[in-house]
């Protein structure tokens, strides 16, 4: 497969920091730097999935723009390619196949970017449908439209079902939807009780087990082979504003699964689901901007102590009794193979977490900026991040 068509890359081959400029370049950890990053702060962060062969990094960002780097084994990030919206980008993802990247934006519009062609297409086009009625003399002419959203869209995700593939999209309009990205209508739409903030899909078949995937049409379940027998359902977790927290199972089509009375006390900032031994999504980790991760499992067979919360993004640490400045964390990320978790936040560090010990790993140094976004490459051997403003202090 040829990514990006006939592409140059972009930028100008120098090298800086996430979101930073020549002048600000404070590095203290000296983390291998991403070669012309873009202009301004940066949204969201993925890493293309392990059909693709590589390593490719895509971020979204306030400077309205989405870029590619191929990350070589030795450290060196090539630019590929970029493509625009009409406002800062939000949230980016990528198809199961690792051909197409999808974006959601401040415009109201999210895009689908087919890597072969370096082409992007809005994913909802507007639809304009003219008619005309004549009665006696009189005239009438209507015309019909739809668009992606009313306004911003927050998330996008992409689904990879036992029986459809689609996209997701939230919004602060207040809606989930769901797009086929071969019509202009989208498939559902589901209301939510407040904007969307954050969420997170788990969808997606590991490629070593598409092949044996087998759909049940009275069950409408998924059916993998592995070592052991398993099965496993699509699912997702939308956290909205006022604290609303809703989990929605895919299989079959999208429908919602549970609400959830919020573990956390202040307004939520990130999503992740996580995964058990056999590879099915079983909870999730919510984070928030005051400074705190909630583990939540679905179904655990002792809710008061299996789901718990946890400090951090803390200043003087978070055994301290004395005063501290307490940051937002704004992200979560998986490990894809050992199950530990990576969090980021404003105070400008990022750690990694045991869940299952309960058990602070390690604790970056501290960054003259914020942390505004983290992710896993697909075998978990690298791990980026980006330092730039986040609205934290205005």
């Amino acid at each position: 497969m040829s990514l990006f068509g006939t592409s140059s890359g972009f930028g100008t081959g120098t090298t800086s920091m996430f979101g930073s400029t020549a002048t600000d370049n404070h590095n203290p950890m000296k983390d291998i730097e991403v070669t012309s990053p873009p202009d301004d702060s940066i949204s969201s962060l993925a890493f293309s999935p392990p059909t693709l062969p590589g390593n490719f990094l895509i971020a979204g960002s306030w400077a309205n723009d989405v870029r590619c780097w191929e990350v070589q084994d030795n450290g060196q990030t090539i630019p590929k390619a970029q493509q625009m919206h009409a406002g800062p980008v939000l949230d980016v993802c990528w198809s199961d196949d690792g051909s197409k990247v999808f974006t959601a934006s401040c415009d109201k519009t999210a895009k689908m970017w087919d890597l072969n062609s370096n082409q992007a297409i809005q994913i909802a086009q507007m639809l304009l449908t003219y008619g005309r009625k004549k009665k006696k003399s009189t005239k009438i002419t209507f015309v019909l439209c739809w668009f992606n959203h009313d306004a911003p869209i927050k998330t996008v995700h992409w689904i990879k079902a036992p029986n459809y593939s689609c996209v997701m999209t939230g919004s602060w309009d207040k809606t989930l939807k769901f797009w086929d990205t071969r019509s202009a209508t989208p498939m559902m739409t589901l209301q939510l009780p407040e904007r969307c903030y954050c969420a997170d899909v788990v969808g997606t078949q590991s490629p070593q087990h598409q092949r044996f995937a087998q759909i049940n049409a009275l069950h409408l379940q998924f059916i993998t082979v592995s070592n052991a027998d398993s099965q496993v359902y699509p699912m997702a977790v939308v956290a909205s504003a006022e604290r609303g927290l809703i989990v929605y199972q895919l299989e079959n089509q999208p429908s919602e699964f549970r609400r959830i009375d919020s573990p956390l006390k202040h307004q939520h900032r990130c999503v992740a689901i996580f995964k058990d031994k056999q590879n099915k999504p079983i909870g999730f980790a919510l984070g928030s901007i005051e400074g705190r991760v909630a583990i939540h499992y679905i179904n655990p067979p002792n809710p008061a102590k299996d789901n718990f919360t946890f400090k951090c993004h803390r200043s003087n640490g978070t055994n301290s009794s004395a005063p501290q400045d307490i940051y937002a964390v704004n992200g979560i990320a998986f490990h894809p193979v050992h199950g530990t978790l990576a969090t980021v936040g404003s105070d400008g560090r990022f750690s990694f977490w045991d869940k299952d010990a309960r058990t602070k790993l390690k604790t970056s140094e501290q960054l003259d900026q914020p942390i505004s976004a983290c992710c896993f490459n697909h075998n978990g051997n690298i791990f980026a991040y980006a330092s730039s403003y986040d609205w934290s202090k205005v």
